[in-house]
């Protein structure tokens, strides 16, 4: 099944997530903020199980960044995730 996405391959995009703190006891979050060009976005399933899903497997949405340095990333994107387009 295509998803139909705005983040098409060569799109600059911020991708800022707000990360659980699990190793404070008063708990509380920390933002990520990535920056890069659009390779790729694909949902992929994981090991983990999961009874009601395709495959029985947990899947994830993916954005596959490449940094102006190089270094590619891979984002596993939730409910969470802000994506802004940077070059529009």
């Amino acid at each position: 099944m295509a998803i139909d996405v705005p983040y098409a391959p060569g799109k600059r995009v911020r991708v800022t997530q707000q990360i659980m703190r699990l190793d404070r006891p008063e708990g509380g979050t920390a933002t990520g903020v990535v920056e890069g060009t659009v390779v790729g976005f694909e949902q992929a399933k994981t090991g983990s199980w999961y009874a009601h899903s395709r495959d029985k497997k947990l899947w994830l949405d993916r954005l596959t960044l490449r940094k102006e340095d190089g270094e590619l990333v891979v984002v596993n994107l939730d409910q969470f995730s802000r994506i802004d387009l940077l070059d529009e």
